[in-house]
């Protein structure tokens, strides 16, 4: 008889990615939620109503719970906190306790910008120290989430980028508007260090861990995955222009910290812990990126 998993958050760039996963490994049941995008196979259920998160549980009882939905954008945190805490903390904290009703695993989707990247690399049970509110609205739902059942599972990832609907619907991809406008002069930060990683390889992740659960409960607590690319959005920029043969002498590398909202300069995740149980995977990023992109360039 087959698993159910319920994944939040499952028309966005992870989401899409995990419920993929899911429903092509053939072993799960799967059921995605979305609100602003939902359709085809996703319910639509707006999580910070808590008596629509609590109906969908009750009515599904899954086995799994991937909490994916996010507010994602930094410097959208910074100006809009109270609705980044109604959808980052406080549907957290109904979902986390709905789930313990029907027995359900939450595997809870959080970020490096939990740490203040001064002295990387972090393993999971180092100290967090977030810089900006994304940051500590994530950090606050790691600990919602273990305080609700200490048997629940936290997955903290870098940058992400993988099959998108849009350029900007990524903070990697949307770097490549810069490298096709070759008749624009632009700075992009050669500062802070990230590690882009594909969204399959955090999906792959998830699945393993969720498969892992099924025959170990005392699977539980703070994980982490990261790509091994450690790049800037400079770098990033070249590196696209590089597979597309496009140049890239029009771009220039900053070399000031990024404007805007606080950015750890290297939050690079150790990923010791996963690696120990034999789960993971790396998808090199000069390959990652060229598939992700390749539908959005036409050659002259």
């Amino acid at each position: 008889m087959s698993k159910k998993v319920l994944i939040t958050g499952a028309s966005g760039l992870l989401g899409r990615a995990i419920f993929q996963e899911f429903q092509t490994n053939g072993r799960w049941e799967v059921l995605g939620l979305a609100f602003s995008r939902a359709g085809n196979k996703l319910r639509r259920v707006d999580l910070t109503d808590a008596g629509a998160v609590k109906a969908v549980i009750q009515e599904y009882q899954p086995n799994v719970i991937i909490h994916s939905a996010a507010e994602r954008r930094p410097d959208v945190v910074e100006k809009q906190s109270e609705a980044t805490k109604a959808l980052n903390v406080d549907s957290t904290k109904v979902l986390c306790e709905e789930a313990v009703s029907c027995s359900a695993w939450v595997l809870y989707l959080s970020t490096d910008y939990v740490f203040d990247g001064k002295n990387p690399p972090y393993k999971h049970n180092d100290e967090p120290n977030p810089l900006n509110k994304y940051g500590a609205s994530k950090l606050e739902g790691e600990k919602v989430v273990m305080s609700v059942n200490k048997d629940n599972g936290i997955l903290r990832v870098p940058i992400l980028y993988g099959q998108i609907e849009t350029l900007e619907e990524s903070a990697v991809t949307c770097l490549f508007s810069k490298v096709l406008d070759t008749g624009t002069k632009c700075k992009l930060s050669d500062y802070e260090r990230r590690f882009p990683t594909h969204c399959s390889d955090v999906a792959f992740v998830c699945r393993q861990l969720a498969d892992k659960w099924l025959q170990d409960s005392s699977v539980s607590g703070v994980f982490q995955w990261s790509g091994d690319d450690n790049m800037t959005k400079y770098t990033m920029a070249v590196a696209m222009g590089e597979v597309f043969g496009i140049p890239t002498d029009h771009i220039e590398g900053d070399k000031n910290p990024t404007s805007g909202a606080p950015r750890p300069y290297n939050a690079h995740l150790d990923a010791s812990r996963l690696e120990g149980m034999s789960i993971g995977r790396r998808m090199p990023f000069r390959q990652g990126i060229q598939e992700s992109l390749k539908p959005f360039y036409k050659k002259e």
